[in-house]
């Protein structure tokens, strides 16, 4: 696998958590009001949100790491 096509891959992962972390606050049917007082799509809202966020930055870490570190020499 290449480096650009890793990255590429781990930039779409990281964006599957953040669009699950805003749809949790959308307006929704669940079956009781969260925590911020109203009925969103996640009856954990705002805890199901901020895991996902911490999820994208675990994600978003893992890449920075493989973007900076210095490239490795081929072995013989």
């Amino acid at each position: 696998m290449s480096a650009k096509s890793r990255n590429q891959g781990l930039l779409v992962l990281m964006m599957v958590p953040i669009a699950l972390a805003i749809w949790t606050l959308l307006p929704g049917s669940a079956s009781k009001v969260n925590d911020l007082g109203y009925i969103s799509a996640c009856p954990f809202a705002p805890w199901s949100t901020l895991s996902m966020l911490l999820l994208a930055g675990v994600i978003w870490v893992i890449r920075q790491y493989f973007i900076t570190r210095p490239p490795v020499a081929p072995s013989l």
